[in-house]
């Protein structure tokens, strides 16, 4: 029997890739093995092939199975699915096997002494009946598979690597036992690499559970100000906390500044039921255009400033009491300035003893605003960090106003990349290169930036806007760029922090330490790094 890798493969839900496997599994001889989403990084790009088959004494294919009906117009390639949805691809499906196979190419050159045979590339759409006059010159009729071939496709695919093999270059008595060897190598380290992050991730999680302890003390203190540290589960006790008063019948709003923070405030409340769910989640701006403000321009600083937090305050002095709020939690809420705060309470139901929880770290106020919570008591402080290795709270703790106690457990040691702030962009995409190339998965990393934007950021949000650039943060699909002012109260595994100078020096220490915390396992600095040199560190 056909020897299989994994013997039950997940296929993410895809029929096509499914139907080809099973069909193989019934053709190939008992010699050969088939492997399913083998990984590989390339110099440009993060590789997964669909299906791989060694085939001794022929072999080895590298196959891109393509679902839908395929077809090419004016020269493009075009999918439909079952639903009727078209989507233009890229790429044809056979380019992406032959960029496979010579990721695979390069791979074995550097790990086996001899090739087992030649390496093909090869395509099957198993529900396309491609027409019989197909005439195409980037992807031969013979390195193609459609659905009247499904059940002889063994055979298509051992006349594609008969018509490869080169006598002078291939030597079809090498063994695939080193190539399996070192495929299943690569597979389990970057396994490995993810499971090391989610250890991290899910230690934090269970610490963030003993903290939840103080929103249960604080039950009966209609208001507080709870300060911590980049790490200390700020976040997470907001969001608890809004859950709570909502569960015991109260009108809650719960809110913030950043527009990704306010994603993931809003995507996290959507998994609760109803009844646990705030009356409004999202970000302070877009609570005023909900009740009927004009919006504004991105670049009008002053409507968002000052015109929309009076605009709020207006609303709220006309609305019904019933549409108001009997609590507000606020989550990163040094970003609010004075202007804003009377505009939150007018917010209120009772405006002098309506619920207020704010969250705060006085490190993070990197927008120079300048505001305090109208809450009379005394912080409670979080002295703890929940979210970051052991090394990445000891990069940032020079920077932070009081010392992270760090409870997560060490991780990899941060790396310091010296270059100048005009390279520093450059610099900081060959590390991100280099990440995937030691098996960190794209999805797993932020490259974010203290000065410009990276290209890629600039790029989604004028094509696609801010709403879709976001899901995509959240989908971790692919590398994450950013800008450290829009990345407060969110994370990423890995992080490489591009510091490309600064548009505002005096809050330079601030956006180091923002950046810096956001790296949970492992963190790559590039840049001047005579920037990290300041003289308001605690002890300093």
């Amino acid at each position: 029997m056909v020897t299989l890798i994994p013997p039950q493969p997940d296929f993410h839900g895809s029929a096509a890739e499914e139907a080809v496997w099973n069909a193989l599994s019934e053709q190939l001889p008992a010699e050969a093995t088939m492997v399913h989403g083998q990984h590989l990084t390339g110099d440009d790009k993060d590789i997964e092939i669909d299906i791989l088959v060694l085939w001794p004494g022929l072999g080895i294919a590298v196959i891109e199975v393509k679902g839908g009906r395929v077809e090419i117009e004016d020269g493009r390639w075009i999918t439909t699915d079952a639903q009727g949805h078209r989507n233009r691809l890229k790429e044809s499906p056979l380019h992406q096997a032959m960029v496979a196979k010579h990721n695979l190419v390069k791979y074995l050159r550097s790990r086996v002494s001899t090739m087992p045979g030649p390496i093909s590339h090869f395509a099957v759409l198993p529900y396309t009946q491609l027409p019989r006059d197909w005439d195409q010159p980037d992807a031969p009729r013979r390195q193609l598979a459609d659905s009247t071939q499904l059940d002889s496709l063994a055979g298509a695919i051992s006349a594609q690597l008969r018509y490869d093999f080169d006598p002078e270059r291939h030597d079809l008595s090498a063994p695939h036992e080193y190539v399996l060897k070192n495929l299943r190598r690569t597979n389990r380290a970057v396994e490995n690499v993810r499971l090391r992050a989610a250890e991290i991730s899910d230690r934090a999680d269970a610490l963030s559970r003993e903290q939840a302890k103080l929103i249960r003390i604080l039950r009966h203190q209609n208001r507080a100000e709870i300060s911590g540290g980049a790490g200390s589960g700020k976040t997470y006790l907001a969001l608890l906390k809004a859950r709570a008063l909502t569960q015991a019948g109260l009108r809650v709003a719960l809110m913030c500044y950043s527009r990704g923070l306010g994603r993931f405030l809003q995507l996290f409340t959507a998994q609760w039921p109803d009844s646990d769910r705030p009356a409004f989640v999202g970000l302070f701006h877009d609570l005023p255009v909900s009740w009927g403000a004009e919006p504004g321009s991105d670049d009008d600083s002053d409507y968002w400033e000052h015109e929309l937090p009076l605009r709020l305050k207006d609303l709220a002095d006309e609305r019904p009491r019933k549409s108001l709020f009997d609590a507000v939690v606020i989550d990163e809420g040094q970003d609010f300035s004075l202007l804003w705060w009377e505009a939150v309470q007018s917010c209120l139901r009772n405006q002098v003893d309506g619920t207020l929880y704010v969250f705060t770290d006085e490190r993070q106020r990197i927008f120079g605003r300048q505001g305090e919570s109208p809450i009379t008591m005394n912080p409670i402080q979080l002295d703890e960090n929940l979210r970051n290795s052991e090394q990445i709270v000891a990069g940032f703790a020079g920077f932070a106003l009081e010392r992270p106690i760090p409870r997560n457990g060490p991780g990899e040691d941060i790396e310091w990349v010296e270059t100048d702030a005009e390279s520093a962009l450059a610099e900081a995409d060959g590390q991100v290169e280099a990440l995937m190339d030691a098996g960190w998965d794209p999805g797993d990393i932020a490259l974010l930036t203290t000065g410009s934007r990276h290209p890629v950021q600039r790029e989604i949000v004028e094509a696609e806007g801010t709403s879709a650039y976001w899901d995509q943060f959240f989908a971790a699909e692919d590398v994450f760029y950013g800008h450290v002012l829009g990345f407060k109260g969110l994370e990423r595994p890995v992080v490489v922090l591009c510091i490309n100078g600064f548009r505002d020096r005096s809050r330079a220490i601030d956006m180091l330490y923002v950046g810096m915390s956001r790296a949970t396992t492992k963190l790559v600095v590039v840049g001047d790094l005579s920037a990290l040199d300041h003289d308001d560190a605690p002890g300093a």
